[in-house]
This record gives structure tokens, C-alpha cells and sequence, in this order.
């Protein structure tokens, strides 16, 4: 009677293989079909994990966006006065209207009356045209409207418009929860309300950023301080007109210079990509960063080519001798020159006209035609004895 080693004999001779070899086979085949197994789950989870990432990517990033969403009306060339009667508003006008001459010329914008109750100034530069609303504001109140009254006004104006800045910093930081920042950085961040990218108003662009910036690191368990400061800090370079350099090194340095920490200086060094990231934190200002520039209607391009092409209009016209200043208006087709009347006498300053005009066609640019008009105003002033 053959037994079982007789069986496993056969077997071994007919396979040509031997117990052990066989079982090595099979165990073989079994971790290939297990391999092949494992490698297709692995596939599939591979898939799932990325479309599930994917979904709640896009979840985390929409209710950032919501948390981010600001109201606020866009005033890019134009801002807007209520008066409260048509008493008012005439002694805004002034007699043959050497008011609202006086104004204009002092302030740099134009002002704009119709029927309605509003006043709207306007004027390309923002810093200037809120300077005229608040300087406006406060004649209104006062109601002593005339050409003295508006000039001792508008130097008032200009010379508080350091508290100003501190107060707009101190409004965009607190939107953002940031608290116990250096005055003079206070001032800084208040030049934002000022500045403009692409038409996308700065002040609103970071405080919608921290907002989402601050969601995602909230949600995904970020270092949210750094987040919140690093947010508003992002584009700190872009307001300091004093130091050369791209915004990302300006910002650097300034950061640097109020002691901000190490990890938000890199956040601001890192938010355009021109290094790697190096933390978690600097992806997400970045990604929020994108996400406030990039959303439909932030930012209008063309009023960004507009603002240039008025600045432009202005520095070729101040670099002639004896102007002192001068302002341009209508998308560019009127230009104001105030002269010195101590260097430019009534026949240069038919001659400076011409000159400018004649400046501007080859080096300005514009659509139409450019009315340039010379202001040349004498004064004389005497004070009676003390009584």
C-alpha cells in the first residue's frame, strides 16, 4: 500500500520540482495574485482619496471665500458729498463761482454740481481726492466758505493727513484682529485705502484675504496668527515709496525693520512664489492672496493704465520751468497750470501754454485733444495795526 511519501515521491518526479520547491512556487503565485490584488485597492483608494481631496479643497476654499466677502463701493476717479440744502451748496459755488475755483485749484480735483443733493469730486489720485472730501466735510460745517477760508482748510487737511492714515491702519487692522502694531507701521498699513492694483482697492484686497487666509488655516490647523499677520502684511512693500526694490523686497525690509517675526517675514517673502514655500502658512496667504485678486470683478485692469497715463500727463507739464504745480482732469483732455508770477509774466505764459501743449501731443497719451489752461494769480496783502 503506497503511503504518503510514495505520493509526494511521484509528485515530486512528475513536476520535476520538490516538496519544497513546490511550496515555494505556489506561496509565489499566491503573493502575485495578493501583489496584484493590493496594487488595484491601492489604485482605487488612490483615486478616491484624490477626488475626496479634491471636493473638500474646493469646500475649504468656497467657505474661506464666504468669510472673506467684503461690502464696499468702488470708487475709483469719484467720490461723493451729501450736501444738506441748495443754501449750502451755493455757498460752495460762491459768487461768479471763485469758490468752487478756489477749491479746485487749492485741492487738485474737480468738482462736479448738478440738481441733485450730492457734490462728487473727482480726481484720478485717491489720496488727494480724500484730502478734498474730508477738507469739503469740514467747510460744509463750518459754513465760512471763501477762497482765505478754503486755503487756511485744505493746509489743515494735508497736515492732519498723518492722523488720518493712523486711523485708516488701525480700522484695516482691527477688520483683520490684528492688534498692538507700531504707530508709525499703523500709518503705513493706512496707505492702503490709497493704493490700488489693477483697480482692486488695497485696503479691501487685504482685509478680504485675512479673512480667507484665516478660514483655511483654521481649517486645515495652521499657525492662524501667522496667517492673520502675514496676510495683512503681504504687500506692506507696495506703500513705501522711500526704499528701491520690487514690493517682495521692500516688504522684507520693512518687516524687518518693525521686528516682525521670522515666520511672517518669510510669508511676505514666499506669497509670489519667488521663493519656496517653506511653511504650510505661506501656501495658504498665497493661495488666499490668489483667491481675492483672481475673483471675478476684483480687479478692472484698464483703470490701472488710466492712472498712469494722468500721471504722466501731470509730471511732463510740472517739469516746466516756473509751474508750480498742476492737475489734470477729464480722463486727461483738460490740464490746470498754476505758474509762479514771479518767473512767468503774462507773455511767457502764452508762450509756456503752447509749449506744453505742444509737449504733451509727443509725449503724452490721450484721446481727443488736450485743453491746457495757464493760471497766473498776483496777490497783494497788507494787515491792519493791532487795536
Amino acid at each position: 500500500m503506497a503511503t504518503q511519501n510514495d505520493y509526494i515521491k511521484k509528485l515530486e518526479a512528475v513536476s520535476k520540482m520538490t516538496a519544497d520547491e513546490a511550496k515555494k512556487a505556489i506561496l509565489d503565485e499566491v503573493q502575485r495574485d495578493l501583489s496584484s490584488e493590493i496594487a488595484k485597492k491601492i489604485r482605487q483608494a488612490e483615486e478616491r482619496i484624490k477626488l475626496e481631496a479634491s471636493e473638500k479643497s474646493r469646500e475649504i476654499l468656497a467657505d474661506a471665500l464666504k468669510h472673506g466677502v467684503t461690502a464696499f463701493t468702488a470708487e475709483y476717479t469719484v467720490s461723493s458729498l451729501i450736501v444738506p440744502n441748495e443754501e449750502v451748496k451755493g455757498r460752495i459755488i460762491g459768487a461768479e463761482g471763485r469758490n468752487i475755483r478756489s477749491f479746485e485749484k487749492e485741492a487738485g480735483v474737480e468738482i462736479i454740481i448738478d440738481d441733485t443733493n450730492e457734490i462728487r469730486i473727482s480726481s484720478f489720485d485717491s489720496v488727494r481726492r480724500e484730502i478734498a472730501k474730508r477738507a469739503l466735510e469740514i467747510l460744509i460745517k463750518d459754513s465760512r466758505i471763501q477762497p482765505t477760508r478754503i486755503e487756511e482748510v485744505m493746509k489743515l487737511t494735508r497736515a492732519n493727513m498723518e492722523d488720518v492714515l493712523l486711523e485708516e491702519g488701525k480700522k484695516i487692522s482691527e477688520e483683520c484682529g490684528v492688534y498692538n502694531l507700531s504707530v508709525d507701521l499703523l500709518k503705513l498699513i493706512g496707505k492702503f485705502k490709497f493704493r490700488t492694483s489693477y483697480g482692486q482697492n488695497l485696503g479691501h484686497h487685504t482685509i478680504e484675504e485675512t479673512k480667507i487666509g484665516i478660514a483655511i488655516a483654521e481649517e486645515l490647523g495652521a499657525k492662524v496668527d501667522v496667517v492673520r499677520l502675514g496676510c495683512l502684511l503681504h504687500d506692506i512693500g507696495k506703500v513705501v515709496t522711500d526704499e528701491e526694490g520690487n514690493h517682495i523686497d521692500v516688504g522684507v525690509t520693512t518687516a524687518k525693520k518693525f521686528g516682525i517675526p521670522k515666520e511672517v517675514v518669510a510669508v511676505i517673502a514666499e506669497h509670489h512664489e519667488d521663493k519656496p514655500f517653506s511653511s504650510i502658512e505661506s501656501y495658504i496667504v498665497w493661495i488666499a492672496d490668489a483667491a481675492s485678486g483672481s475673483r471675478p470683478g476684483a480687479r478692472y485692469e484698464p483703470h490701472e493704465g488710466y492712472v498712469k497715463r494722468m500721471d504722466k500727463i501731470e509730471e511732463i507739464v510740472k517739469n516746466f520751468n516756473g509751474v508750480e504745480t498742476a492737475y489734470a482732469f477729464q480722463a486727461g483732455r483738460d490740464v490746470r497750470v498754476f505758474v509762479d508770477p514771479n518767473e512767468v509774466d503774462d507773455d511767457k505764459l502764452t508762450i509756456l501754454v503752447h509749449d506744453i501743449a505742444r509737449k504733451l501731443e509727443k509725449e503724452a497719451e490721450y484721446a481727443g485733444q488736450i485743453k491746457v489752461t495757464a493760471v497766473r494769480e498776483v496777490r497783494a496783502v497788507d494787515i491792519t495795526k493791532a487795536k
